[in-house]
C-alpha cells in the first residue's frame, strides 16, 4: 500500500465523527490495507465483524474495535511508486504462518497435534479467511501461477517430491525463504527455498492466492 492511500485512510479515520471506532470502506481498500492504516490485524478484523472471507464491499462500515486513534496530519514527502509497501497481505501471512511453525509433521494431520503441508498452509489461510483446498495438488490448481522473479510473501510454492507434480506445498514468507510441514525434520519449519539443492531442483513453481 502506497503513502497516498495510507494518507487517505488515516484522514477518513480522522475526520469520523468524534473520532468512532468505525471504518468506511472506499474504493481501492481491501482488509490488508485498512489493517495496516488502523494497526488492527486482519483477523481480528474479520472477527469483529464477523466476515466469513476477506472481500469487503465499497460503503460498507467495519468496526475497528475501540477508539481510533487520533491522527497527526503531516505533509508527506513524495515517493516513488518502487517504494511502496511490498505485499498487502504479506505482514499478515507472516504473522499467521508463525503461530504454526514448531508443530510436529504427521501425514494426513490437520490440527495443533500433527499437520502435513498442504493442511499447514490450509490452516494458514483459513486463519485470513481464505479456504484452500485440502491437497497440495488441488491448491496447485488454486489462484493464479506466478513466476520465480516475481513471488512475494504469501505466494504458494510447489514441489515434486514423490515423482508427481506438486506433491509439497510451502508457503514463500520473503526474502528467499519458506514455511513448510517438513517431514525430513518432523515439523513445520522457515527454511532457504532457492539456496536450498533439495528444493531448488525439485521446484514446480508457485500460485497465488492473496492479491
Amino acid at each position: 500500500m502506497n503513502a497516498f492511500r495510507v494518507l487517505m485512510i488515516a484522514a477518513a479515520l480522522s475526520t469520523s465523527s468524534s473520532l468512532a471506532a468505525t471504518y468506511t470502506v472506499k474504493s481501492g481498500d481491501t482488509l490488508y490495507s485498512i489493517a495496516r492504516a488502523t494497526r488492527v490485524d486482519a483477523p481480528t478484523l474479520m472477527k469483529l465483524n464477523r466476515l466469513n472471507s476477506t472481500t469487503i464491499q465499497v460503503g460498507q462500515r467495519l468496526n475497528i474495535g475501540g477508539s481510533a486513534a487520533p491522527v497527526v496530519n503531516r505533509p508527506a514527502a513524495p515517493q516513488p511508486q518502487a517504494a511502496a509497501a511490498p505485499s498487502r497481505g504479506g505482514v499478515f501471512v507472516r504473522s499467521a504462518a508463525n503461530r504454526w511453525l514448531g508443530i510436529r509433521y504427521v501425514l494426513g494431520g490437520t490440527g495443533g497435534g500433527g499437520i502435513d503441508c498442504s493442511a499447514f498452509t490450509m490452516n494458514v489461510f483459513r486463519s485470513l479467511g481464505i479456504n484452500l483446498p485440502r491437497t497440495a495438488a488441488a491448491q496447485w490448481r488454486s489462484g493464479s501461477p506466478v513466476s520465480r522473479r516475481d513471488l512475494r510473501a504469501g505466494d504458494l510454492v510447489f514441489f515434486n517430491t514423490m515423482g508427481r507434480t506438486a506433491s509439497h506445498v510451502g508457503l514463500y514468507v520473503g526474502d528467499g525463504m519458506m514455511a513448510n510441514a517438513n517431514s525430513y525434520r518432523g515439523r513445520t519449519v522457515v527454511e532457504p527455498l532457492f539456496s536450498n539443492v533439495y528444493w531448488a531442483s525439485r521446484y514446480n513453481g508457485a500460485r497465488r492466492v492473496l492479491n
